[in-house]
């Protein structure tokens, strides 16, 4: 797959951005330099795939803002081993991203075409993730727990079962409400305590919820 001096100098240009945005772990901002964002978007975005905007991917989905994907990548601190739960694969670029920051990612879509459609690209570009055509609301609780957990939708409240699938002293990021959507940094302290900090306002496609959900 292409990826241009054109491209990399697009990249760098939104890295030099993210940073004078805020985010400053070096580690991000090298795997997002490393995973060209425009494989992951149709041809016709391709002259804007380094911008900081949110284009369709389909489903009435969206691939996130840069600016989105570093900062939920940088608070959630992802160490080289780490099994990493995210909720939401989409087109796969934020799944490309923790791979790279050496994460054992297990990722669920609920989207069955981009389901599929982001498995074949994942597989074609080496970045080794375990993808799940699933309930994003139940996570994966055979494969649990997991040191961390991300969920890339807004989502009404915080799903229980996320906070089970999380172990001690692991961390969730989701961002929670329904219009607009503050994320949340939840850290398990104990078997039954949990702490929670607010990260500022966010705005995310809703995180669907159908408890009669069942696989086709």
């Amino acid at each position: 797959m292409e990826d241009s001096y054109r491209h990399k100098g697009m990249r760098r240009k939104m890295l030099e951005e993210l940073r004078q945005r805020g985010i400053s772990d070096e580690r991000v901002l090298k795997a997002m330099d490393q995973i060209p964002r425009h494989w992951f978007l149709d041809e016709a975005f391709l002259k804007h795939a380094y911008e900081h905007q949110a284009f369709q991917i389909g489903c009435k989905q969206t691939i996130s803002h840069p600016y989105t994907v570093a900062f939920q990548s940088q608070v959630l601190d992802v160490e080289p081993g780490n099994k990493v739960l995210e909720i939401g694969t989409g087109c796969g670029y934020q799944t490309a991203v923790l791979v790279k920051l050496g994460g054992k990612v297990f990722s669920v879509e609920r989207q069955r075409p981009l389901f599929l459609k982001t498995k074949k690209l994942l597989q074609k570009i080496g970045a080794r993730a375990e993808t799940f055509y699933g309930d994003g609301y139940k996570g994966l609780p055979q494969f649990g727990p997991f040191d961390r957990i991300i969920v890339t939708a807004g989502a009404p409240y915080v799903p229980e079962p996320l906070k089970e699938q999380l172990k001690v002293g692991g961390v969730l990021v989701i961002p929670v409400g329904e219009k607009k959507q503050i994320m949340q940094h939840i850290t398990r302290l104990s078997e039954k305590d949990y702490h929670t900090e607010s990260l500022g306002d966010f705005a995310f496609v809703p995180m669907l919820e159908d408890k009669n959900w069942k696989e086709a």
